[in-house]
């Protein structure tokens, strides 16, 4: 489904949110809310009741501009395991961790009860303008494959715009090295490395998207540029633009527009990536989130704060 008309069907507390910097109290209906300026710019969904084959997890959703577009797709028809903004892994040590049929080397994509779980399990901090927490990557049988911790912050970026920050550790709950894969290490061509922090945007119409050095999702996908833009359009019409920062070291860009408005920070765009038994896999990706058509030759001004 798309986006629902704002603000849902979720209870809206977000009036009695307090102001930056103070605690809040646990939702009653377990959805998170992130504030700027006074205004609710996200949700974030900590316990979604979901069939186990649509990788549940926490996610981002709905994402909203300062002036309140939508900006992210969640259970879309077309994909319904994409779930707004959301970490989310196909192959984790042989479990599926993004939903939807696993693609098999030689048989393609097929139904197959390898699908886990990525669970919230404690708070560390919660305010207005922040979430941060643990949560376990399970695989089927509930075992702990991953531990992670995660921090979600949300700050003004000039009066038309905000900043989602997601940060935070991968670590191996194993023992062991923890093995990361793509339906493209998995053997499928055509660029499709996805997995890894994942935003289905919405769009009624085509989104453009480009980095500094090429435009047009061809180009982009499989790219390592420091920062990718899409520019979308929300129901109603409404313009917004998405800048994406945040490549870790071997991450790609994974782009599609065609098909659908997506966007991922790709762990293993065209080969596995390995979380180490001793060794965090840290990461901080940091989206702008903007009213209207960004003019691409502006985008570098607004990031360079960012990218020094």
């Amino acid at each position: 489904m798309t986006a629902a008309p704002w603000p849902g069907a979720v209870p809206d507390t977000a009036a009695a949110a307090p102001g930056a910097g103070h605690a809040v109290t646990p939702a009653s209906d377990g959805v998170e809310r992130l504030v700027v300026a006074g205004t609710e710019v996200a949700r974030y969904v900590l316990r979604p009741d979901l069939d186990p084959r649509h990788g549940p997890r926490p996610y981002l959703h709905p994402v909203r501009t300062r002036a309140g577009v939508p900006v992210t797709d969640a259970l879309p028809a077309d994909h319904v395991w994409h779930l707004g903004a959301s970490l989310a892994v196909p192959d984790v040590d042989g479990t599926n961790l993004w939903g939807g049929r696993t693609y098999v080397r030689g048989s393609g994509y097929t139904w197959r009860d390898d699908h886990g779980a990525v669970a919230h399990t404690g708070w560390r901090e919660r305010a207005a303008d922040r979430l941060d927490h643990d949560l376990a990557w399970r695989d089927r049988a509930g075992r702990p494959l991953l531990r992670e911790h995660r921090r979600l912050t949300a700050a003004p970026a000039g009066d038309d715009a905000w900043w989602l920050t997601v940060s935070g550790t991968l670590t191996s709950a194993t023992g062991a090295d923890v093995h990361l894969g793509s339906p493209a290490t998995n053997g499928r061509s055509g660029g499709a490395g996805y997995g890894g922090f994942f935003w289905r945007a919405v769009s009624d119409v085509e989104a453009r998207v480009w980095t500094g050095e090429a435009s047009g999702e061809e180009a982009v996908n499989g790219s390592a540029a420091p920062w990718l833009a899409l520019a979308g359009t929300g129901p109603g019409g409404d313009a917004y633009t998405l800048v994406f920062t945040g490549l870790g070291s071997g991450d790609r860009w994974f782009v599609r527009t065609a098909m659908y408005p997506g966007v991922c920070v790709a762990y293993a765009f065209d080969r596995p990536a390995v979380v180490a038994a001793d060794t965090p896999r840290r990461h901080r990706y940091r989206v702008l989130v903007v009213d209207g058509h960004l003019d691409p030759a502006t985008v570098p001004a607004r990031l360079a704060e960012v990218l020094r």
